[in-house]
């Protein structure tokens, strides 16, 4: 599956962002997916933001929670990543992901290597 996300900006501290990604699937295939949003600041690892499960069940990372919200559209093959309360700790290249295994386990999710597809990146600065 291609995995296109956009959404990405220049904002001051305090304000918000809403990152989209498409998906290249089928309603009915996409809807079977577990969606992932990832981060990677200049120089460090890819870190897990928030996941969604085929029943929209939401995870999150302990420093986003309370300031984003995942949600996905399986009419549109789509999912979002709403922020707010952006600090400058939150600039990085976000990373929509995908688990197409369609196995409706949702286990380990927080790491990368659960999922098999991944989108361009979409870079969001947060100026102080």
């Amino acid at each position: 599956v291609q995995l296109q996300a956009s959404g990405g900006g220049l904002v001051q501290a305090g304000g918000s962002l809403k990152l989209s990604c498409a998906a290249s699937a089928s309603g009915r295939t996409f809807s079977s997916y577990i969606m992932g949003w990832f981060r990677q600041a200049p120089g460090k690892e890819r870190d897990f933001v928030a996941a969604i499960t085929w029943t929209s069940t939401p995870d999150y990372a302990d420093s986003v929670r309370g300031r984003f919200t995942i949600s996905r559209d399986n009419n549109k093959n789509t999912v979002s990543l709403q922020m707010n309360s952006l600090t400058p700790e939150d600039t990085a290249v976000y990373y929509c992901a995908a688990d197409t295994s369609a196995t409706y386990i949702y286990v380990d999710h927080r790491n990368t290597l659960k999922f098999d597809s991944w989108g361009q990146g979409t870079l969001v600065t947060v100026s102080s």
